[in-house]
């Protein structure tokens, strides 16, 4: 077998392989061979076909299974000799398929980068730490009273909180447009759910008028015929209703799953729950930090094949997000640019970080899973049959262990890099990071 390896462009290379002949022809030989034994032709008994017969009825389908094979075979024997790695699955083209003379074909493909990692000390880090206040927790607390809680109609006027029921229709410059209209929509004021100026000049109406608004939609909004138009929007107040919290009692304590049967029990409870969300966002906004920094200090070249496998990754993840596990919908209906920015990121983030755990010989530590699966066991009723499953599924297993890896490698890169301290309140650090700075 020869090798011959061309770089065309940045990572990917084109590998010409030669096959003798006589490869092909003992191998396509050997296939005629075993279906004359095997095959039942009419006219023949079993085990008798003659092998010119097998030639002339199955040889092109033999030979095609035979080249198949073979170009399997020698494609990875001489991706090894020549030591390279592919990254995706080769496009192959025959440049001689002749029967009786040498295979010649071209394998392309793109291959991982060399990656030769930079110095991570001159990196500036911003380690955030919060406390939850008394505030905080009152504040949790009555935003879950809000989410259990019942509207009731009132015949006053409404206050921001309170839930509208509303018909609008929207005119600019004295033309409805599409999209402007709706009836009996529902709408909590300050919610945030509509364009500036909508909600303010709808606090003081009572259930039965009609106002009209005279608001601007933002520069930045998603509809380019609506970019910074002004409009008029004409509103007719069905009702307005309040809502009423439920009491802190047992029975909205269950709701939550929690069995307490005491106020303090309760704030214990969600205290305990929000300090595990905390923890959790910290640790989020501190990886995404020190992954964001080491992208920066190595620009690495991608794999396009990698890019798109990871686009396909994050595809289906958004299907099963917002459509649930039994949702129809093609991944491949998203559009591409949607995900692409996301996909190199978290590709070079792994690229880069497969190096450090090679380079560095990490390796994930048996006490640092051992914690973290008992610390995701503790949300549930029996802890340690928790435990005892996730020790007993090997594919859970190696999940937690790959999460235990990517921490000890933050923690690596800590080491070295230059760490701020910066104190924050809870409700700025549990605050999802901004768009572009995706968690892996």
């Amino acid at each position: 077998m020869q090798v011959s390896v061309e770089t065309t462009s940045g990572l990917e290379r084109q590998v010409t392989i030669t096959v003798p002949a006589a490869r092909i022809d003992q191998d396509v030989n050997k296939q005629v061979q075993q279906q004359a034994r095997s095959r039942r032709l009419d006219g023949f008994r079993p085990g008798k076909v003659p092998t010119s017969v097998i030639k002339r009825m199955f040889g092109k389908s033999i030979r095609s299974d035979v080249l198949s094979q073979v170009v399997q075979e020698t494609f990875y024997q001489a991706v090894d000799q020549e030591k390279l790695m592919p990254a995706g699955t080769p496009n192959i083209q025959f440049n001689k398929d002749v029967e009786g003379e040498d295979l010649e074909y071209v394998a392309t493909f793109e291959v991982y980068p060399e990656i030769a990692l930079a110095d991570f000390s001159g990196a500036e880090i911003e380690k955030l730490s919060a406390d939850i206040t008394d505030a905080d927790l009152d504040e949790m607390i009555n935003t879950l009273r809000k989410q259990q809680g019942d509207w009731e109609a009132v015949e006053r006027a409404a206050v921001e909180g309170d839930r509208l029921n509303i018909d609008f229709e929207g005119f600019i410059d004295g033309e409805a447009f599409d999209g402007g209209k709706a009836e009996a929509m529902d709408l909590v004021l300050g919610s945030g759910s509509m364009i500036p100026g909508f909600e303010t000049g709808l606090v003081g109406v009572s259930s039965g008028d009609e106002t009209e608004l005279n608001v601007t939609f933002p520069e930045d909004y998603h509809a380019e015929n609506l970019k910074g138009k002004a409009t008029v929007f004409k509103v007719k107040v069905n009702s307005v209703s309040a809502q009423k919290l439920p009491e802190l009692n047992e029975e909205f304590f269950a709701r939550f799953g929690i069995e307490e049967t005491s106020v303090d029990g309760f704030r214990s409870e969600v205290k305990k729950n929000m300090a595990r969300e905390l923890k959790h966002a910290l640790k989020t906004k501190l990886k995404d930090q020190v992954f964001s920094q080491l992208t920066e200090l190595n620009q690495i070249d991608i794999p396009a094949a990698l890019i798109d496998r990871e686009i396909d990754v994050l595809r289906r993840q958004a299907v099963q997000q917002f459509g649930g596990p039994d949702a129809k919908i093609d991944p491949n209906m998203l559009p591409k640019d949607m995900f692409t920015d996301q996909a190199k990121r978290r590709v070079s983030v792994g690229l880069l970080m497969q190096e450090l755990i090679k380079v560095n010989k990490i390796e994930p530590s048996d006490e640092k899973v051992r914690a973290t699966v008992e610390e995701m066991a503790e949300t549930y009723q029996d802890p340690q049959e928790v435990i005892d499953y996730y020790y007993g599924n090997q594919e859970i297993l190696n999940q937690i262990k790959g999460l235990v890896l990517e921490e000890q490698v933050v923690e690596h890169l800590l080491e070295t890099a230059k760490v701020i301290e910066k104190q924050v309140s809870y409700e700025e650090a549990i605050k999802p990071a901004q768009r572009g700075e995706a968690a892996e």
